[in-house]
């Protein structure tokens, strides 16, 4: 089995006009907080989806300056290598590891050789979980 699918997330101006918008929508309902990077989200502005509205785990974030985009997360053991090995294979780093703070979960972003842009989370680096 490959890696599984771990977080998508919302991003645009408006977070909570969109989180209003995906509310009505799908009925989620969101536990408004900040992202795991500063990068990801506006402090503050970053909306949960609160598990058991939905098998993934998602968020709506965003603010003034983020563009809007729709992303999903894959799980990995090793972000560092993930965002490498999508380099070796044609892909484009995007951003990170962006280390949660105070925790050993980080996430980064890569483009596929189209640009599409997919985001990875997990350990920055699988040293420092201790393998």
């Amino acid at each position: 089995m490959g890696r599984p699918v771990v977080h998508f997330e919302i991003i645009g101006k408006d977070p909570a006009g969109l989180r209003g918008f995906y509310g009505g929508l799908f009925g989620w309902e969101f536990d408004v907080g900040d992202a795991a990077s500063e990068k990801v989200s506006r402090p503050g502005g970053y909306g949960f989806l609160r598990q058991g509205t939905a098998e993934i785990a998602g968020g709506v974030g965003g603010g003034d300056g983020f563009e809007p985009r729709v992303l999903f997360y894959v799980g990995v053991d090793d972000v560092e290598a993930a965002l490498a090995r999508a380099q070796s294979l044609g892909g484009a780093r995007r951003m990170g590891p962006e280390p949660r703070s105070g925790g050993d979960f980080a996430v980064g972003w890569f483009a596929d050789p189209e640009g599409n842009v997919v985001g990875v989370a997990g350990p920055p680096r699988s040293e420092r979980r201790g393998t």
